[in-house]
Parts: C-alpha cells; sequence; structure tokens
C-alpha cells in the first residue's frame, strides 16, 4: 500500500476509534444516569409506601438516612435532605404517564433543577424535553428557567404551520420566542433603532445567546440590490439546524402591519437572491417594542413568508397580563411533544 494512503487510513482508523469511543461513553453515562433515577425513584416510593402503611413520621427519613449512610460509608445522595427530595420527586410524577418515563432520561440534578423551579406540569415537560434534545448543562438550564424561556416559546406569534415544510416548521417555531430579553445591553430608556443595533452588534456574543441556539451571525445592515436600489436587512442570520436565513427587523416602537408587508418583500428578495438551493426558505422575526397581539394576528394572516413577529424588553421580567394568552394545558402539552417528535425526527 502507498505510504500515503496508509497514513490517512490510519488516520481515519484513529478518527473513527475516537468518535466509537465516545459514543459508548455517552451511552454509558445515560445508562448510569437511567439507573440513578430509578434508585431514587425507588427509595422516594418506598419511603411514601411505608409512611403510609404504618403511619410513620418524619423521624423515619432522618433514620434511614443515618442507617444508609452507615451501610455505604462514602457514598453521595443518601442524606436525609436529598431522601426528602426522593419522597417529593416519586409523589410529584408517579400519577403522571407523561412525565414519569421522560424524568429517567435526564440526570438527578436537572431534575432537581426542573423539579424545584418549575411547578407547572407542562412547563416541567419543556424543559426536560430540551434537556434531552439538546443536552443543556446545569447551568445552561438554570439560565434559561430564569429567563422563563417556556413561556416566551409558547407564547410566541408565527405563521410558520402554514408558510414552512412539515420537516421544520416545528423546529422553526421553537427557534423563536415572545419576547426577547435584552439586559446586558447598557441602552437608555429612549433609544434609536440604530443604538439598538449597534449594542446588539458590540455584543453579538450575548444576542446570539439570547436568540438561541446554533444561530450564526452574517452581518447587520446587510445589503441586497435589486434594479440599482438598495435594500438593507438590519440583522443577518443563519440557523444551522433549520438551514436557514433568519432576517431580523428590529423596531423601536409598537408594532405596525405595514411591518409584515416589508419583511415578505426582504425575504423574497433573500430567496430569490441570496439563499442557496440546498437551504430552506429564509425566515423573518419582527422584533418591536411592543405589540398588540390581535393586530399580530391579522396582520400574519395572508402573509406567505414564514415570519414571526416578537417584542424586547431590557428586563428579565414577562408581564402577568400575558397569563390570559396562554394555550390550555391540552393544547401545551400536544405543541411541546410536536416539538419533541420533530426534532427527534431529524
Amino acid at each position: 500500500m502507498d505510504i500515503g494512503k496508509e497514513t490517512l487510513a490510519y488516520r481515519q482508523l484513529v478518527t473513527d476509534a475516537v468518535n466509537r469511543v465516545r459514543q459508548g461513553q455517552i451511552k454509558a453515562l445515560k445508562a448510569v444516569n437511567q439507573e440513578q433515577i430509578q434508585l431514587y425513584w425507588d427509595l422516594g416510593k418506598m419511603i411514601v409506601e411505608r409512611q403510609e402503611l404504618y403511619k410513620w413520621g418524619k423521624s423515619v427519613v432522618e433514620n434511614l438516612a443515618t442507617d444508609l449512610q452507615k451501610e455505604f460509608q462514602g457514598m453521595m445522595g443518601m442524606s436525609a435532605a436529598n431522601l426528602w427530595r426522593m419522597r417529593a420527586f416519586y409523589l410529584a410524577y408517579y400519577q403522571n404517564i407523561i412525565l414519569a418515563p421522560l424524568v429517567r432520561e435526564i440526570g438527578w440534578s436537572h431534575n432537581f433543577i426542573i423539579f424545584e423551579k418549575c411547578k407547572d406540569e407542562t412547563e416541567r415537560l419543556f424543559y426536560i424535553n430540551q434537556v434531552r434534545n439538546f443536552g443543556w448543562s446545569k447551568n445552561v438550564l438554570i439560565h434559561k428557567i430564569e429567563l422563563q424561556t417556556y413561556q416566551k416559546i409558547v407564547l410566541s406569534q408565527q405563521n410558520f404551520d402554514k408558510t414552512l415544510p412539515d420537516n421544520i416548521n416545528k423546529q422553526a417555531a421553537l427557534a423563536v420566542k415572545d419576547e426577547y430579553t435584552f439586559d446586558f445591553l447598557e441602552l437608555a430608556d429612549e433609544h434609536s433603532e440604530y443604538e439598538l443595533e449597534q449594542a446588539l452588534i458590540n455584543d453579538i456574543r450575548k444576542f446570539l445567546i439570547e436568540m438561541g441556539g446554533d444561530f450564526s451571525f452574517i452581518g447587520n445592515q446587510f445589503v441586497i440590490d435589486l434594479e440599482g436600489k438598495d435594500y438593507k436587512i438590519d440583522i443577518l442570520l443563519y440557523h444551522r439546524g433549520i438551514q436557514s436565513l433568519i432576517a431580523i427587523d428590529l423596531k423601536i416602537d409598537e408594532f405596525k402591519p405595514e411591518y409584515a408587508g416589508k419583511m415578505n418583500f426582504y425575504l423574497s428578495l433573500l430567496n430569490n437572491k441570496i439563499k442557496k438551493s440546498y437551504e430552506n426558505p429564509s425566515i423573518g422575526i419582527i422584533i418591536c417594542k411592543s405589540k398588540s397581539r390581535t393586530t399580530v394576528d391579522f396582520a400574519l394572516q395572508d402573509v406567505n413568508k414564514p415570519i414571526g413577529v416578537a417584542t424586547y424588553s431590557l428586563t428579565k421580567t414577562l408581564p402577568n397580563e400575558l397569563k390570559d394568552f396562554f394555550p390550555s394545558n391540552e393544547e401545551l402539552i400536544k405543541k411541546i411533544e410536536s416539538f419533541s417528535n420533530a426534532l427527534q425526527q431529524k
């Protein structure tokens, strides 16, 4: 065999071997996590059932922790506080036919964060699926919960079901929020669109983090020529997962219906002049200071390009009045499960 070909063949062997070992490590870690969750589930179940059967009080948990720590010296997780968590964990999920199997697919620390910080079952379902699908670390999970990612995505207004292919419309809907939090910007309450754009570009890393996973920056004031006239898109991104160009239009006032028409035009330009043949249709996100949800619904009703309309704030709060717009629990569960199924079929 030629020495050069032999070297390349060996390098490929190393690459294939490394990838296989990593796959094995991931599977082994997942198996360990599942066994740990099952162990904690069983201990929680034992405590609940014996307390009910023998009418034992709180002291049984303290005593059990002491005896387990004596029996398994050096083993982590057998403290009284953790046994109480196991008990609460079991009680929260044992009758839930949707969540009970899913909690076994993520680690205990992730489960505990979701269990402690999210009291609504559909919100827990959302974050469990996000951890499963995207492998979020504990810190990322906490950050996403603090930013109210679930609320912002569930409330998102877009027309993707009507304007994008079935294989990507759910993933696209999951990538667009109802509100973006730009609390990392040092902007006065009164600012111009230019100041907002420049501030986002100057801290592009945090901007992309807030936009969500898989977004990449292409340019700002992106110019498209049409018959000698320049048309500029405020910010142009690319979403690797969806494989679509993402046009961002920034507005510092309330949403107006004509903004949708302008974005529809920009998306036509992108699709005809910039988009590659293998890429999916371009998507537009109009980010405004405020919006009337009814106006947005009517504005997007007959638009034939995929557009989402969101707001932005400089703080982390989501207005309480938006709670009236939440779908029912049944609708939420169907929505979250459809997102998850679409991602798993990628």
